[in-house]
């Protein structure tokens, strides 16, 4: 079965050299998952990046029975980002497939063992710990406080705060291209 593959170009022309390209080397993925149900390619120029070997992106996504595996490489040459993502892809498959293909020295296939393995396991599993616990006090800021207490915080990634102008709390976030994103939870 030939392996269907969707290729979405963003800010980026999508030649016929270019989906050869990526047709063919996606075509080996079927060698190491062989329930794949969709595999998407995004490909993207991202003129705002930083450093010039960035701008040229590649993502792969893969879905199959009930796992979603997905890789991101950035290169100056959009044909090094896919290849660089594809054989991140690769090494991600051999983790997600784990010891369950290889069997044991005894011949004894691991997914045969593992049963046993996991039932025993069962009783001794405990809840995962909680190492630190943080309050803080939450004073009521808009967006732009929010960015600056952020900086001024030093925090790199994430910061918590209470959003005066719609009366929740609110997560800030600085995204991968230096802009910032704002998570606003609602309960359902």
């Amino acid at each position: 079965m030939a392996l269907e593959v969707a290729i979405f170009p963003k800010n980026i022309e999508l030649t016929d050299r270019i989906t050869e390209h990526v047709e063919k080397k996606m075509a080996k993925l079927d060698r190491f998952l062989n329930d794949i149900d969709e595999t998407r390619v995004d490909l993207s120029y991202l003129k705002s990046a930083r450093n010039p070997s960035d701008r040229q992106v590649a993502q792969i996504t893969i879905r199959g029975r009930g796992y979603i595996l997905r890789t991101e490489e950035r290169s100056e040459d959009i044909f090094t980002a896919i290849d660089a993502a594809l054989e991140k892809m690769q090494r991600k498959i051999e983790r997600f497939k784990g010891k369950r293909d290889r069997g044991r020295g005894d011949g004894t296939p691991t997914s045969e063992v593992t049963p046993d393995v996991l039932t025993m396991m069962d009783d001794v599993i405990e809840a995962p710990i909680v190492a630190r616990h943080k309050t803080f006090d939450l004073i009521p800021m808009d967006e732009m406080e929010a960015i600056e207490q952020m900086s001024l915080l030093g925090h790199e990634s994430f910061f918590v705060f209470y959003n005066a102008n719609t009366s929740s709390i609110n997560v800030l976030y600085r995204r991968r291209d230096g802009s910032y994103g704002l998570i606003e939870p609602k309960l359902a």
